[in-house]
């Protein structure tokens, strides 16, 4: 069952992508759960991933450590919502 809180994480992800890295808000709405994020979007580099998740931090209220920042984690667009899902609730 997908949690109540889940679509507004995912707008959240949406949003903090357009905002941080630029991404046309069409593109990001276009994202689904297997579109590949780092490593695939050349918009996230590694500077980049400092600011997108400080951001998303800020946005969603959760603490984000730095033992939980790897590729798995950011592999794709579901894996970071999944991720933050676990997060939020």
């Amino acid at each position: 069952m997908i949690p109540e809180y889940h679509e507004t994480v995912e707008q959240t992800v949406r949003a903090v992508l357009v905002d941080v890295l630029g991404i046309a808000p069409d593109r990001a709405a276009a994202f689904h759960a297997e579109t590949a994020l780092f490593g695939a979007l050349p918009e996230l580099d590694s500077m980049a991933v400092a600011g997108l998740l400080t951001e998303i931090e800020d946005r969603l209220g959760v603490v984000i450590e730095d033992d939980e920042v790897d590729g798995d984690m950011l592999a794709t667009f579901g894996a970071l919502v999944t991720f933050l899902d676990g997060k939020v609730q």
